[in-house]
């Protein structure tokens, strides 16, 4: 359920579970925290998803076990922001849930017009991943952050571009490449320039 294809030191990982919206088990988020912390030997990791949605969060089945207070989520996405190279959050639709957080944590969001974005921790009844409230109010200030995390709203295509959520607004077919595109200029760089520039963005 998680595909995992290496280009030299790109990495691409997706999301194949497009059946159930690509809802996450604890087994699925363990192997995507395991490749995320491998990925620190890559100059660059892509995260996309089969199927219309990114990913609807928390797998429904999963979720009567204690997946929505695992450590598990925080693993992925500390794994991920600490990477010292590039990550790029291809959306290829809504980003729901716990996944927001895997999302957050990447450097560059791209997404398809349609792709919507929601958090509903609140009528869940669930507290977010403890570093989500803080990487989400860095991209879209602290209103817009208990609009999403405490009003509950499900966030459009534009409102969330607007926003800063998403950066860029890409056609489904034109996704992968596009974010291949970013790609270029660090996969040609040395790894210690790239964690350089990277360091000083921070």
């Amino acid at each position: 359920m998680i595909q995992l294809e290496k280009d030299d030191d790109l990495w691409i990982v997706t999301l194949n579970r497009p059946e159930k919206a690509n809802s996450l088990t604890e087994a699925m988020l363990t192997e995507l925290a395991e490749i995320a912390e491998a990925a620190r030997e890559a100059r660059v990791l892509i995260l996309t998803g089969a199927g219309r949605a990114f990913s609807a969060g928390m797998d429904l089945e999963a979720a009567k076990s204690g997946l929505p207070t695992s450590p598990v989520w925080e693993r992925l996405s500390s794994a991920i922001a600490e990477l010292p190279g590039l990550s790029i959050a291809a959306l290829n639709g809504t980003v729901a849930g716990g996944a927001m957080g895997m999302v957050l944590a990447c450097d560059l969001r791209l997404a398809v017009p349609g792709a919507n974005a929601f958090y509903p921790v609140m009528k869940l009844g669930f507290l977010p991943q403890p570093s989500d409230p803080a990487r989400l109010v860095r991209l879209v200030g602290p209103s817009r952050a208990k609009m999403i995390l405490m009003a509950g709203q499900k966030i459009s295509t534009d409102d969330a571009l607007a926003w800063g959520l998403f950066d860029r607004i890409v056609e489904p077919g034109n996704l992968m490449q596009t974010a291949r595109d970013m790609t270029v200029d660090t996969l040609t760089a040395t790894p210690e320039h790239v964690a350089g520039i990277k360091g000083l963005c921070r």
